[in-house]
C-alpha cells in the first residue's frame, strides 16, 4: 500500500502503480509523456496539443471546465490528474466518486519541481523524474546568471479581452515574470484582475506590455487599442505557454526568455 499526498494536502492510498491515467491539464498531459508514460496515458481533454499526436492515439474526454463524465467512467481509470487552476472544485467532487484524483497547485517553481517528483513517486519512475528535476534545476541555474545584470522593467502581462485581465499575484505567470526580472504592476491586484485600459498609466506605467497567445489569442488590433493608452509602453506578442505551462515545458521557457531579453534590447 502506498500513501501519497498531493499539492492540496489530500492523502490518497494505492495498493497498486495506477496504470490507467486520465489528465485534464495540458502542461500536465505534456509532463507525463517526457516522464515515459504515454503508454499509461488513456483519457486527455481537447486542449493536450503536446505531443500532438495524442489527440489521434488516446481519448479526448471534453476540455478542462467541461468534461464528459460518462466517457471518463467507461475508461476505467486509476487516477485522474487535475489542477487547482485549471479545473473546478467541481470537476474533481464529481470524478472522485469513480477513482483517486490527484490535484496539483504550482504557483511557484519550487512547486513545479514538487509536481514532478511526485509524479516520480506517483508512477514508479523515480529516475526519470529526477533526471528532468537535475536539468530544469541546471537550465534555472543558468538562467539566473543570463538575467543577473538585466535591469527591472514594469509590466503588465495580459491574458484576457472583453473585459481586459491581467496576470495578478500568486499566479505562475508572475513567478516567471519576476524570474525574468519584471516587475508586474498588477501585482497587488488580485490573481487575475480586471482592469480598465484607460487608466493603465495612472496604475503603474509599464515599460513593457505583454499579450499572450493564450487563453485569449490577442492581434494586432488589441495592440493598437491597448497602445492608445499605454504612452511609452513596448507591446510584445508572447507565447503564453511558455509563461503559463508549468511541467517540463519549463525547459523550453529558457531560451525561449533568452530570445524575448535580445528582442527587448532592440
Amino acid at each position: 500500500m502506498k500513501q501519497l499526498t498531493d499539492q492540496l494536502g489530500t492523502s490518497h492510498s494505492f495498493e497498486t502503480t495506477p496504470k490507467r491515467i486520465i489528465s485534464l491539464v495540458p502542461s500536465q498531459t505534456e509532463l507525463l509523456y517526457d516522464l515515459g508514460l504515454e503508454d499509461k496515458i488513456i483519457g486527455i481533454t481537447k486542449f493536450c496539443i503536446h505531443p500532438y499526436h495524442l489527440k489521434s492515439t488516446k481519448k479526448v474526454v471534453g476540455g478542462t471546465k467541461k468534461i464528459h463524465f460518462e466517457k471518463i467512467k467507461l475508461l476505467q481509470p486509476d487516477i485522474i490528474i487535475c489542477n487547482k487552476e485549471e479545473n473546478t472544485q467541481e470537476i474533481v467532487d464529481q470524478l472522485s466518486a469513480i477513482c483517486p484524483v490527484w490535484v496539483t497547485n504550482i504557483v511557484t517553481i519550487e512547486d513545479n519541481f514538487q509536481m514532478i517528483s511526485d509524479f516520480g513517486q506517483l508512477f514508479n519512475c523515480r529516475t526519470e523524474a529526477q533526471k528532468w528535476n537535475n536539468k530544469l534545476s541546471f537550465a534555472l541555474s543558468d538562467f539566473k546568471k543570463y538575467i543577473a545584470d538585466i535591469p527591472v522593467q514594469k509590466a503588465a502581462y495580459f491574458i484576457w479581452k472583453n473585459p481586459f485581465m491581467v496576470a495578478g499575484k500568486d499566479t505562475y505567470i508572475n513567478e516567471l515574470l519576476k524570474l525574468n526580472h519584471f516587475a508586474n504592476i498588477y501585482e497587488d491586484k488580485g490573481r487575475y484582475p480586471e482592469i480598465e485600459i484607460k487608466k493603465i498609466r495612472i496604475e503603474g506605467d509599464p515599460d513593457i506590455v505583454f499579450l499572450s497567445s493564450e487563453p485569449y489569442p490577442f492581434k494586432e488590433e488589441d495592440a493598437f487599442e491597448i497602445g492608445r493608452f499605454t504612452h511609452h509602453a513596448k507591446t510584445i506578442f508572447v507565447d503564453g505557454e511558455m509563461f503559463s505551462w508549468h511541467g517540463s515545458r519549463l525547459l523550453k521557457a529558457f531560451p525561449y526568455f533568452k530570445v524575448l531579453h535580445e528582442r527587448l534590447k532592440k
